[in-house]
């Protein structure tokens, strides 16, 4: 990661020390979180000191256990995603694609679930908390596009896509003061089971296979970059 003393110093004399940093580390492995796509509308949920700058996401347990969380989830999801299909990579995003195409990066580890850095061209990717383009089947392990689940959100709830709801992290949308006890969430086509993004929620455990090869990408690089992320959640910190 960059040296603390890099935040100190002026605009080109820290761009000068992560030039020589990158060219320094053939095997680099860069880790990107919220920060990287904040610049292209989607907010993120701590300071730069790691602080929580709004109410923490749903938990794992509450959305398997309770339909009212599940309910309050989708209904909010439901504009919250229109804001993740339409969302464009920013120059972050950009910089490390070119930077994987210049033969510099080994590979790309996001904690994001919003696809952007595939957008931006970015092809040795791992997406460490899943993307939020795919619904999952909790039951049976069916998996769908997310676009598909919108359309039948929107089928179930028309009258819901009239509601104005300020922008929120991960394809949430802040929608307070609204009873959401009426809204309909379809089950698994294929099973009747619960749906669920196909992103790992807080308290959900990282599925093996994704953990230990992001962990192995990490061992084998010579080093590791961390961008937009305050480190706080143990999937990403331990990998640095």
């Amino acid at each position: 990661m960059m040296p603390p003393a890099a935040a100190e110093n002026p605009p080109q004399t820290a761009a000068a020390m992560l030039a020589g940093f990158i060219r320094g580390h053939a095997r680099l492995v860069i880790l990107t979180g919220a920060g990287c796509s904040t610049g292209s509308g989607i907010p993120d949920y701590r300071d730069r000191e790691g602080h929580w700058k709004r109410e923490p996401p749903v938990q794992f347990l509450d959305f398997v256990a309770s339909a009212a969380v599940r309910r309050r989830y989708w209904a909010r999801s439901l504009l919250g995603w229109r804001r993740i299909a339409e969302a464009q990579p920013n120059g972050a995003h950009h910089a490390l694609a070119g930077l994987e195409r210049a033969g510099f990066v080994r590979h790309l580890i996001t904690q994001n679930v919003d696809g952007l850095h595939q957008k931006a061209g970015s092809r040795r990717v791992t997406d460490l908390h899943g993307c939020l383009d795919a619904v999952v089947c909790l039951a049976c392990g069916a998996s769908g596009p997310r676009e598909r689940f919108q359309a039948r959100l929107a089928a179930r709830n028309p009258r819901w896509l009239a509601l104005t709801a300020g922008s929120a992290p991960d394809g949430d949308a802040d929608l307070d003061g609204v009873d959401f006890s009426a809204f309909e969430v379809p089950d698994c086509e294929a099973c009747d089971g619960l749906l669920k993004p196909a992103v790992v929620f807080f308290g959900e455990a990282l599925p093996a296979v994704r953990s230990t090869g992001a962990l192995a990408e990490v061992q084998q690089a010579d080093a590791l970059l961390a961008v937009g992320t305050s480190l706080m959640v143990w999937s990403g910190f331990r990998l640095a």
